[in-house]
């Protein structure tokens, strides 16, 4: 493992050391055990989208681990004023140890792992969110006892966190059901390799079919950031998209709720079930912190 560019890069092996990795962090934490495998080493924390979870979350994991991270508003770098991002990567590759980047365009990313020399973590792209899934796994699993043989039901945009999670609930043993309008499906190349996992995938557009059985629905906003100029478009096309407790009485007893936050109450969700689910929801977004220390560590640390 060399950067965390997208989970189907990665084998099914090290998505779990990920996981386990951050089951220690954390325990050591709340312990009061300290680990410093980041001790004089500086990451690059790149923002060119709005951000309360992941920014926190990289700053004080850095600072956590003994490193520092450096916010770089993507407004304020030449990158955004037209530099290349080929060059923008061989600078910061010699000023830092690795590299953190939350952007709109994928290929910005595998660009500056392409010519940065140093590792690069997805941050979040409008392709995926690798970051927040494995935050998601780390939750279901200090819920659930396990990921294999589990049923994760996504409901809503087919974006860049069902992409991500069609790909770790796979890998992870978990079967996964997409629930998904027509015209907002997941990426064309996610699903085709969903289709070698045979009937542990499915798509389809009816929230009650997918959400029988589940023993973890997810969901998130209709409008991400970027797309702001088709609220009220979306409103119409992902009306009866929402995790409430209609759709909770067809999945299994015990079902966990996620939501990658910010959440809308009473468009993805109701208010009610994100009361009644909000210490999952909030455990999901404080494992952000613990999943994205074991992949700084990992990368820039030697664990």
């Amino acid at each position: 493992m060399n950067h965390l560019l997208k989970l189907s890069d990665l084998t099914d092996e090290e998505i779990i050391d990920i996981l386990d990795l951050a089951d220690e962090l954390k325990f050591d934490q709340r312990t009061g055990k300290t680990q410093d495998c980041l001790k004089g080493k500086s990451v690059a924390l790149i923002f060119a989208k709005a951000s309360t979870r992941t920014r926190t979350s990289f700053e004080v994991g850095a600072y956590q681990l003994g490193g520092n991270g450096v916010y770089l508003n993507a407004n304020d770098l030449q990158i955004g004023r037209g530099e290349p991002v080929e060059d923008t990567a061989r600078v910061l590759g010699r000023y830092f140890d690795g590299i953190m980047i939350r952007t709109f365009e994928q290929a910005e990313v595998e660009t500056l792992a392409k010519y940065s020399g140093i590792p690069v973590i997805n941050g979040l792209t409008d392709y995926c969110h690798p970051c927040q899934v494995l935050a998601d796994l780390q939750t279901i699993r200090e819920h659930k006892g396990k990921l294999a043989g589990l049923k994760m039901c996504f409901i809503g945009d087919g974006n860049n966190m069902a992409n991500s999670l069609i790909v770790g609930a796979l890998k992870t043993g978990m079967s996964i059901t997409a629930v998904c309008p027509d015209d907002y499906q997941p990426a064309d190349d996610v699903l085709e390799f969903a289709k070698g996992y045979g009937d542990k995938f499915e798509l389809v557009s009816d929230p009650m079919l997918g959400a029988k059985g589940a023993d973890v629905l997810v969901t998130d906003v209709w409008t991400s950031m970027g797309e702001e100029a088709e609220t009220e478009k979306r409103k119409i096309a992902f009306a009866g998209y929402q995790i409430n407790d209609a759709l909770l009485s067809v999945a299994n007893d015990g079902c966990m709720v996620q939501h990658c936050l910010p959440a809308h109450r009473g468009e993805e969700i109701t208010a009610e079930v994100f009361e009644a689910h909000a210490n999952e929801i909030f455990d999901e977004a404080e494992n952000r912190l613990h999943a994205q220390k074991a992949v700084m560590a990992i990368l820039m640390g030697g664990m």
